[in-house]
């Protein structure tokens, strides 16, 4: 066993590692699975999905680390623009992508009197745009606040990733997408202005680049897209995309794959950038639907947190017991930050109360304040209009779940294929880890067809005494488990409507705060 010493060094490490930082301590470098590592290096533009937690960042930074002579990465988190309205948020982006090019200028392309008055330009160009009144601001706030006044208390109204809502309720579908419309209307001066000196820009860009002997590309990393509003996020790609075409720019956009609309179609012209056209997608998510490849993964992290603090490369053994470790993998929803986070506090409990070895009932007790956790980050990541309609989402499937007695349900491809807001509704709880992928292209038992199989979040159920050896919970780690979902119940459109109907306005305390029973 470990000892105290070594265990604390551990802990201090796995903390300081958690959440990457431009100037942290960090130590660890991004653990690669695939070949994830190698095409971020890559000349080519990518978007990197993965659910929060699972690495994106860590992946941004640790490619930068590993370009080759003659490239660099320029990193834009944008959560530091979240409460920007558009264009401005586009404009600022811009302006935070010259800004580090400027701070970089003599290190990265020498002393070039040229190439400073030339990112000076740019940034004065920029901040004359930024600065001029934009005269229908406030018609858009009230537009927004008519809009929000006007919203009955019985509507469910989620945006679909193609703009679309998902509207259970007595209000028209088609009132959020003409409030969109007409809220891109009166922003539409700005983004005339950015549109008409593109080409300006790009030549400026390029005699800038002319005059380097030593930076040939540089790779614009695009952190946390899905911080900016949804309605944005389309025009904000599309002109980060035709920034770079032809230039020796690349971008790198890292986000959550059901909360972003990176491509529209607005009357007729494609607005964003398109999937294997515009851009090669990087899949860095591990999912509960091939376990042993997800905990396979979780172990070589820790691992690797094990190795630096001095325990040696086969010390995970020895801090489980049992199921442990697979619990807290499950746990975890497979998200590395999830499961070491969960894994520092049963290790506190484990060496306070036991043997210093962790067990599934540790991992038990600690998943309801794990959901809680989740359901703030939903609330953080998520407009604000959103968190109503998504809080009732979970008490549904919750709901379902508690009454079927079972830890998995089965969802029919045919209508995920046919119902877009249904859909993703059900793909952004995905996001959020409230739900866990489970399989997919299954045939049920009863039933035909081809089904897609999730797994509601342990935190919603493993702390109820009650469900004690009641709760049909199929354990995911096991060789019978994708039997064993061919019998697992199926959830209809039909079944989760009525459901919506009964949801009670404290649905989110009453998910948090039922009493635990020892």
């Amino acid at each position: 066993m470990a000892s105290e010493k070594e265990l604390n060094k551990l802990r201090v490490l796995i903390q300081e590692n958690l959440r990457v930082q431009r100037s942290g301590t960090g130590r660890v470098k991004y653990i690669d699975g695939g070949t994830a590592l190698v095409d971020a290096t890559s000349r080519q533009n990518h978007v990197v999905f993965a659910r929060r937690g699972c690495g994106k960042s860590l992946l941004l930074h640790s490619s930068g680390s590993m370009l080759g002579e003659g490239s660099k990465a320029i990193y834009l988190n944008c959560e530091d623009f979240k409460r920007h309205s558009f264009p401005n948020v586009l404009i600022e982006i811009l302006d935070a992508l010259f800004g580090e090019l400027e701070s970089h200028l003599w290190g990265w392309f020498g002393k070039k009197k040229k190439s400073k008055q030339l990112i000076q330009k740019i940034r004065q160009d920029l901040a004359s745009l930024r600065q001029r009144e934009d005269v229908s601001e406030q018609q858009v706030r009230e537009l927004e606040a008519n809009g929000s006044a006007q919203t009955g208390a019985a509507d469910v109204n989620v945006a679909a990733p193609v703009g679309a809502n998902f509207r259970l309720g007595h209000k028209q579908e088609e009132t959020r997408k003409k409030e969109v419309e007409r809220t891109f209307r009166t922003r539409s001066d700005k983004l005339r202005d950015l549109d008409n000196w593109l080409p300006s820009l790009k030549k400026q860009i390029a005699e800038f680049f002319a005059l380097s002997s030593s930076v040939q590309t540089v790779l614009i990393q695009v952190d946390d897209f899905y911080h900016l509003r949804r309605e944005d996020q389309p025009f904000v790609v599309d002109y980060v995309h035709r920034l770079c075409k032809d230039m020796p720019l690349y971008f790198k956009v890292a986000t959550l794959k059901h909360a972003s609309i990176l491509y529209v179609d607005r009357d007729g012209q494609p607005i964003g950038a398109q999937e294997r056209h515009d851009y090669q997608p990087i899949n860095i998510d591990y999912t509960l639907s091939d376990f042993q490849k997800t905990q396979g993964q979780n172990k070589r992290i820790l691992t690797e947190f094990c190795r630096l603090a001095g325990l040696g490369n086969n010390a995970v053994p020895d801090l489980f017991k049992g199921e442990g470790f697979s619990r807290l993998v499950m746990a975890g929803g497979g998200v590395p930050r999830d499961t070491l986070s969960l894994f520092l506090e049963a290790l506190r409990d484990a060496q306070a109360n036991g043997d210093g070895r962790i067990g599934k009932d540790d991992v038990r007790v600690l998943s309801r304040s794990n959901f809680e956790r989740r359901i703030e980050e939903l609330k953080h990541d998520s407009q604000t209009g959103d968190h109503e309609p998504l809080i009732k989402g979970i008490y549904v499937l919750r709901e379902f779940c508690l009454e079927k007695k079972t830890s998995c349900f089965l969802i029919a491809e045919r209508v995920l294929q046919q119902d877009d807001q249904f859909r993703s509704l059900i793909y952004r709880l995905l996001d959020y880890r409230i739900i866990h992928n489970a399989g997919t292209a299954l045939t049920h038992k009863s039933h035909s067809g081809s089904f897609q199989a999730f797994a509601i979040d342990i935190g919603c159920y493993a702390h109820l005494r009650k469900l004690q050896g009641r709760m049909n919970e199929v354990d995911l780690s096991k060789a019978d488990a994708h039997e064993r979902l061919r019998s697992a119940p199926v959830l209809d459109l039909t079944a989760f409507q009525n459901k919506l109907t009964s949801v009670p306005n404290d649905a989110e305390a009453r998910m948090t705060n039922e009493e635990i029973e020892h």
